[in-house]
């Protein structure tokens, strides 16, 4: 009953098989053994060669084998090189202004101009660099210590289920595509599984690591070179933003194509096992970003939270003031949440979408007849990608010069246009060279027939639909257009107006991405099933290094806005880090668009390789053990989200409490003559963010695996829909109500000051006083200001905790069940067996 026989008779000529038919004309599927009873043993050794008549790529194998580990290579040496660039800026006082001469500048510094020494300036910013950087390495360290333990027993935990599929046996068995040839056995798959898994959560966590020291390594670095304009801080922070994205493009790309060459050295031609094999890489990089986004968002909020209640509320003194308990705490939660969070995720949907791709394609004609080139078509785009994204960087750091503050926003969103055109060029080429001009796709049991050009449509489908979706993210959530200006009419009249109006936009915002999401999964499916909706997701994911470098800009310009506060350097120069924190917050909500299509085309394609490989041919809603999943399936992120919220409300009244305590009992720190207990409130933050995160990190993990133990593979795959569509639509709607919920209070500060300024939040416009508009809203603890806080305070939660995780909950459950499907297959549904 496997679908591999069914693959192979599909792809004989006509004339050489008699068709059976269907009522309707259609082809009746045919079954394995009229396959094997028609055509004897000497046929089936000669299917490859019929596979071989369809055609062959323009690229030759040693070219595949050459350009993608090339490309890697480029996307590491380019991130080192733009990192020796950031390293040019000198944090030390030698590094104030004859370092800036010899580096080409002839800038004044600001300080200098307004008689402040540089020396002791520099010196403050490396001290609050210093404590920011060693607060996320002690963060990132202990949730690594904890999460170890979970993937070295999750680890063998897959060694033990699919090792239990054919009794641990260590003998061959017979090949699904040949009948005639021995393959390896099942417990072979679940220790490479099994060190798949490894190897995924490994590259998984140095990514979300690597990212998280050059972004603290930076923040200083751009508030330094703030000093001499705006364009100078600009590029340290967006080519710091590069390091990370490039790093994590190229090693996700690198470590995995080494895998697969590894992991052939012992499959040989079992190319079905060995892509089976593969898919724990995915298993592991979004375990590890489950975590990291969970436990980073946690962290993130309850600093912030602590930070904005008591200090501006309470105390009515600035965002970052020094004096504020929980300031460090706060500016460390960027890092790990915003940078360390968003690089797994990231990566996760990469290694998913590729997982899914080589599944499918293993059990399509690429694998069957052994096409090295066509089969790591996914990589071959990742690895054009890394280029494209390079030459699109240079346009922000080399050929264009920013010189004014509203050149900023433009140059960043210039960056998602000229990668997705140039990309789109690259796809072409790669679809021409690397595939043949007609193959097959396996699409639940049979087999469709597909060519290069229409494989090429369903990637640029899916990176079209990312810069839509990123687009109408923007157009939802910035002031400059109607949407948020009429929520922004609303709050003249009250809060009850402006909820209102935030929650029909809410809505409303919802509607034009799915539509995106929808008219890429129709087309992607229609062209080549399956495997045309992964590498759309693919497609979406293929500029993921522009991406994570301008979606990491904004956290290390926010750091640089708050070293500049708590350095005590000139309002001008926060002004600056103000600007380009601004563009940061804008271009932060299109990146959150992004990842939410992806996560959506990523689910389905792992949910489609899930039912192929759990021997499902169809999932019939109206049957009640599919029903049952579904509903449940659809409750889980509500759930999800339940416990978030909450895991983020408990560590936010611990550093409320922590925050009042000090400025109660420490005498002076009002004042400014005592020093804050900075790491108190890191450690109550690190000690919430670990403890709150097992919960909804538990209930994901164990999902899959109690459904497709107690209920079967038919109530799993139920399951996997309802939480796909439910979550997609979730994560997207806490996305556009926090910003609007933000952009409202921001828009009572712009609209009743008539600045149409940059889009910033109002408490901060109304603590810079930098316009006798912005004072006209003050003074600091004002009503419109109070509102602000409490604003962002009630937002955040959802934005940078429960809503990205979601994108995750629907990728990790669906990637897990495909690695236990042959387990849940042999031996699940225990309670219908009974």
């Amino acid at each position: 009953h496997s679908p591999f026989p069914l693959l192979l008779y599909s792809s004989i000529p006509s004339g050489e098989r008699e068709r059976e038919r269907e009522p309707s004309g259609r082809d009746k599927p045919f079954a394995a053994s009229s396959f094997l009873v028609g055509y004897p043993e000497s046929r089936a050794a000669g299917i490859l060669s019929i596979f071989s008549d369809m055609g062959s790529s323009l690229l030759p194998d040693l070219g595949t084998q050459i350009l993608i580990p090339v490309c890697g290579v480029i996307g590491i040496a380019f991130a080192l090189f733009q990192w020796v660039l950031v390293s040019s800026v000198k944090l030390s006082p030698a590094g104030g202004r004859d370092a800036a001469n010899k580096n080409g500048y002839n800038d004044s510094l600001i300080e200098e101009e307004e008689g402040v020494n540089d020396h002791s300036v520099v010196a403050k910013c490396a001290e609050i660099q210093n404590a920011i950087s060693e607060g996320s390495t002690s963060f990132l360290f202990t949730m690594y210590k904890y999460v170890g333990i979970f993937m070295v027993a999750f680890a063998v935990l897959i060694f033990v289920f699919l090792g239990s599929v054919d009794g641990f046996s260590t003998s061959h068995q017979v090949c699904t595509y040949d009948a005639t040839k021995m393959c390896k056995p099942a417990l072979a798959t679940a220790a490479f599984s099994t060190i798949s898994f490894l190897l995924g959560a490994v590259t998984s966590v140095v990514s979300g690591f690597l990212g998280m020291k050059i972004a603290t390594y930076a923040n200083a670095r751009t508030t330094l070179e703030a000093r001499k304009g705006v364009g100078k801080a600009f590029i340290v922070a967006f080519r710091s933003g590069a390091v990370m994205g490039f790093l994590l493009a190229a090693n996700g790309l690198v470590v995995l194509y080494i895998t697969i060459n590894l992991f052939k050295l012992y499959y040989g031609d079992d190319w079905g096992g060995l892509f089976e094999a593969i898919t724990g890489y995915g298993l592991g990089g979004s375990s590890m970003a489950l975590f990291g986004r969970v436990g980073g968002g946690i962290y993130t909020k309850a600093a912030d939270v602590g930070a904005d209640l008591v200090g501006k509320v309470e105390r009515n003194i600035p965002e970052d003031d020094p004096r504020n308990p929980a300031v460090i705490a706060d500016n460390v939660g960027d890092n790990v949440g915003d940078i360390a969070g968003m690089g797994s995720d990231l990566f996760g949907s990469y290694a998913e979408a590729s997982c899914a791709a080589l599944v499918v394609a293993s059990i399509s004609s690429f694998g069957i007849n052994h096409e090295f080139t066509a089969m790591l078509y996914p990589l071959i785009i990742s690895a054009v990608g890394i280029v494209v994204c390079l030459i699109t960087t240079l346009f922000a750091t080399d050929f264009f010069e920013i010189k004014a503050v509203k050149e900023i926003e433009p140059a960043l969103k210039r960056q998602l246009i000229i990668s997705t055109v140039l990309m789109t060029v690259g796809i072409a080429v790669v679809s021409w060279i690397a595939l043949p001009a007609s193959f097959t796709i396996f699409n639940f049991g049979t087999q469709k027939d597909v060519a290069n050009w229409q494989l090429f449509l369903c990637v640029a489908v899916g990176l079209w639909a990312g810069l839509i979706i990123g687009f109408v993210t923007e157009y939802y959530t910035s002031n400059a257009y109607s949407p948020v200006q009429d929520v922004a009419d609303s709050c003249r009249t009250g809060a009850a107006t402006n909820v209102i109006f935030g929650l029909a936009l809410g809505y409303k915002s919802v509607i034009i991405p799915i539509f995106a999401i929808a008219v890429s999964i129709f087309v992607s499916f229609s062209f080549a099933a399956m495997y045309g909706i992964a590498v759309a997701a693919l497609g979406m994911l293929s500029t993921i290094a522009t991406g994570l470098a301008i979606d990491a800009y904004g956290p290390i310009s926010d750091n640089a806005g708050g070293i500049a506060e708590m350095a005590g350097m000139s309002h001008r120069i926060r002004e600056r880090t103000d600007a380009l924190d601004a563009a940061g917050n804008t271009t932060a909500a299109i990146g959150k668009g992004f990842a939410i299509g992806s996560a959506a085309l990523v689910s389905l394609a792992l949910f489609g390789a899930f039912v192929s490989r759990a021997s499902i041919t169809t999932v019939d809603v109206l049957t009640p053990k599919v029903f049952i999943g579904l509903i449940v399936g659809a409750m889980l992120p509500y759930w999800f989200s339940a416990m978030t919220m909450k895991s983020v409300g408990s560590a936010a009244l611990k550093m409320v409490e922590e925050v009042r305590r000090q400025f109660n009992t420490i005498p002076g720190l009002m004042e400014g003559t005592a020093k804050p207990d900075y790491a108190t409130c890191v450690k109550i933050s690190t000690d919430a963010s670990i403890k709150e995160m097992i919960p909804p990190g538990a209930l994901v993990m164990l999902t899959p695996l109690v459904v497709g133990i107690f209920f079967g593979v038919e109530t799993l795959s139920g399951v996997l829909a309802g939480s796909l569509v439910s979550g997609v639509q979730l994560s997207m709607l806490d996305l556009f109500l926090t910003w609007v919920l933000h952009l409202c209070t921001r828009q009572i500060a712009i609209s009743a000051s008539n600045t149409g300024g940059a889009w910033d939040n109002a408490k901060k416009y109304i603590e810079a006083g930098a316009s006798e508009h912005a004072r006209s809203l003050g003074p600091k603890g004002s009503d419109p200001h109070k509102a602000a806080v409490i604003g962002d305070t009630i937002g955040d939660p959802l934005k940078d905790t429960s809503g990205p995780s979601l994108n995750i909950l629907i990728k990790l459950m669906a990637v897990e069940s495909l690695v236990f499907a042959p387990f849940f297959a042999t031996h699940g549904g225990l309670l219908f067996k009974l």
